[in-house]
């Protein structure tokens, strides 16, 4: 009985803890700001992914240009070498996801414009899932050293997030091609995700700033719109090239 009443009472206290945060005003301070210039950003995004060809490839290509100015930025008090690492760090996925985009799967119409939006759908997930999951539930925090506001509970959420988006894209992206391995690879990705978001924490924290540019009202620099996709978007390039190999 004393068992059972002591679960009653943690519960009820987990429930009063979320209730708070959600009325907790200062919690959401800027989300709304966040919220359109993030919706404004996307949208331009998937209209540019849809066309492709050209048009896609040149606003990646200017997007690259202003990511090596915030790493510059970032890294001016450091040795020429993290110059060369910015290189590598910005080109790799701006070119796997232009690879992406145009890659052509016989007998599946669109595929690569399908593949990027898998991609896209589960990062964006990861990061709504933990700011929210984050903010609401709150605790031990995941590397208080890297960045302080970021929680387990925040990846927890980001992970669930993306595992079911990941799930769902799979009615209609060739790649993955199961559902479980859909929901496996959103997971997987999630986790990408998030460590890209710590690394360019770090790397903040070691420039002694909050954001890389004033750049996006609400959201910092290019850099912090996109840090979880610097580090997924490669590992998933590789994934598909290795599926593309297997079919040819």
């Amino acid at each position: 009985m004393e068992h059972l009443e002591h679960n009653i009472n943690g519960k009820v206290d987990f429930l009063t803890r979320i209730k708070s945060a959600l009325l907790d005003k200062e919690k959401w301070a800027g989300l709304g700001v966040r919220v359109i210039s993030g919706a404004v950003l996307a949208t331009l995004v998937l209209i540019l992914l849809w066309v492709g060809s050209f048009p896609f490839a040149f606003i990646v290509f200017l997007a690259a240009l202003q990511m090596l100015r915030e790493w510059d930025h970032l890294t001016k008090n450091e040795d020429s070498m993290w110059g060369v690492a910015g290189l590598f760090y910005v080109a790799v996925p701006c070119a796997s996801i232009v690879w992406m985009r145009n890659l052509q799967i016989e007998n599946i119409e669109n595929a690569g414009l399908y593949i990027v939006l898998y991609i896209l759908f589960c990062v964006w997930a990861t990061d709504i899932g933990a700011y929210f999951s984050g903010r609401i539930i709150g605790g031990p925090k995941l590397a208080p050293s890297l960045s302080p506001n970021k929680t387990w509970a925040g990846l927890g959420g980001g992970m669930v997030a993306a595992g079911i988006t990941g799930g769902l894209c799979h009615l209609f992206s060739p790649y993955p091609t199961t559902v479980l391995s859909s929901i496996i690879f959103g997971i997987v990705l999630a986790v990408a995700a998030q460590a890209g978001d710590l690394f360019e924490s770090w790397i903040k924290r070691r420039a002694g700033v909050k954001d890389s540019s004033t750049l996006i009202p609400g959201h910092g620099g290019l850099l912090d719109r996109v840090d979880g996709l610097m580090f997924s978007v490669p590992l998933f390039a590789m994934f598909v090239c290795i599926f593309s190999l297997s079919r040819a």
